[in-house]
């Protein structure tokens, strides 16, 4: 019997119904037969795509990583101000976490606590993280130039306590289920600790 031709459209789509499995219900949670069948794809073809579940993990970790970057540069199209453009992005994440019913999180973290065996998708993970932690600390960069954040702190060292900041209060939404430690926490540093 002939293999399947490999189609970039399924591979696409593999991936994405990855990422929604795995920022669910974890790596080890996650089995690659609910993928396969939620596409349409046959069992013995996932090896036409990806060489093993921790290479598609990967491949989902670099995907969601291109989404942050992409949400990054569309919150900041159009903002008249780096700030502003911060806020967008944040408020964005938060929107699409009450959408979701306070479920699911940020997919790097989520990831992160679960997945300490595997060198490969710590080493992706790490990426990810510093990949969305470099487009904030441009952002930061851009609104210290401005006058709008202090300039005394590096803005990668405020973009990492931004960020871990961020996370911590993500758990908090999830735990009591409302966007308040999100508020919060953009409140604390972006209308206080980060002013010049």
């Amino acid at each position: 019997m002939a293999r399947p031709r490999r189609s970039d459209d399924t591979r696409a789509l593999l991936i994405e119904e990855g990422a929604v499995g795995l920022l669910s219900n974890g790596y080890h949670g996650t089995g690659i037969k609910q993928v396969l069948d939620k596409v349409g794809v046959p069992k013995g073809s996932f090896y036409n795509y990806f060489d093993s579940k921790e290479s598609f993990a990967h491949a989902v970790i670099e995907h969601h990583s291109l989404c942050v970057q992409r949400n990054l540069a569309e919150a900041f199209g159009g903002a008249p101000d780096a700030l502003t453009g911060l806020r967008r992005f944040f408020g964005t994440l938060t929107a699409d976490f009450v959408a979701a019913d306070y479920t699911g999180g940020c997919l790097i973290a989520n990831l992160g606590g679960e997945l300490e065996g595997s060198e490969t998708l710590r080493t992706a993970l790490s990426a990810a993280w510093a990949a969305w932690r470099d487009g904030v600390a441009g952002a930061l960069r851009t609104a210290q130039a401005e006058g709008t954040v202090r300039a005394d702190i590096d803005a990668v060292d405020l973009a990492d306590l931004l960020l871990e900041s961020w996370e911590g209060a993500v758990i908090r939404m999830k735990i009591d289920r409302t966007v308040e430690p999100l508020d919060k926490c953009l409140r604390r540093l972006l209308d206080d600790y980060f002013r010049p």
